[in-house]
């Protein structure tokens, strides 16, 4: 398809200088520490019994009818993943929506759990945090001590079949249609892990009966595997580059701005 502006009454502009460090969430946190102390597992069964009601069988109606009646998401490509049901693997995905970003791969691999690597903003919030995390929020380390857990929590993740999604993009570009250039550090837990990894593009098209609204279509792609012929860098380097070249032609078939951006020249 071919990109196409539409005259949508009171369209947002937004001007940016940086794609790969700006933030346009309209959400301000001032995020908490995750030091050494942080419980990346919780060892209380009660605790886990009540995450996995929540973040698979309470919310799921929630986040279903939300994405039904805000985007009427479409999937392409769900069956892809249906051959990796029992095995862990990587979803990396462009960042787009402030709340429906937490479950557009949830809804496509039900009833596999599937867990998100967040900036600390995301388990700061003071009466939300809890909640955040049993969904499934896994949050950055801010140090080295920090960070030894956080790759134990992904281990067992994968280890126990489970998907973790990652928006390498890192930064919310609410409705942006593009894919924005990305840095391949986060490619390196796949490696580490040797998993499969999947790109999930979500794109935005014109919504035919409601001129001033937009649909997803959401493409998913892969299986995409580590080169084992490359060195532990240069595979991280080459999975990013063909994950990102994928997305980069899928977002083409975006044929709606609703939001338009435009970059500074200064």
């Amino acid at each position: 398809m071919i990109k196409m502006e539409v005259n949508l009454e009171n369209r947002k502009i937004i001007y940016y200088k940086d794609e790969l460090n700006e933030e346009f969430s309209t959400a301000k946190i001032i995020p908490r520490v995750i030091d050494e102390n942080y419980k990346y597992i919780h060892k209380n069964p009660f605790w886990n019994v009540f995450s996995y009601l929540l973040q698979n069988i309470i919310s799921m109606p929630i986040k279903f009818l939300y994405a039904k009646i805000k985007f009427k998401i479409k999937y392409v490509g769900k069956e892809k993943l249906k051959q990796y049901k029992r095995e862990g693997y990587f979803i990396y995905a462009n960042h787009t929506q402030a709340f429906a970003d937490t479950f557009i791969p949830s809804l496509a691999n039900y009833p596999k759990r599937n867990y998100f690597i967040v900036n600390p903003e995301n388990i700061s919030m003071k009466f939300l945090k809890t909640i955040v995390e049993m969904l499934g929020a896994i949050p950055i380390p801010g140090d080295k001590k920090a960070m030894k857990n956080f790759l134990q929590v992904i281990e067992k993740r994968i280890q126990k079949g489970c998907s973790i999604t990652i928006y390498p993009e890192a930064h919310i570009w609410p409705y942006y249609t593009s894919i924005r250039p990305f840095k391949d550090v986060s490619f390196k837990y796949p490696v580490e892990q040797d998993v499969p990894v999947f790109s999930v593009t979500n794109t935005y098209v014109k919504d035919e009966k409601r001129k001033d609204k937009v649909k997803i279509v959401s493409y998913i792609d892969g299986p995409f595997f580590t080169n084992k012929d490359l060195t532990k860098k240069e595979r991280q380097k080459d999975l990013r580059d063909r994950v990102y070249e994928c997305m980069v032609e899928r977002s083409k078939n975006s044929n709606i701005e609703y939001i338009k951006y435009i970059k500074k020249d200064n």
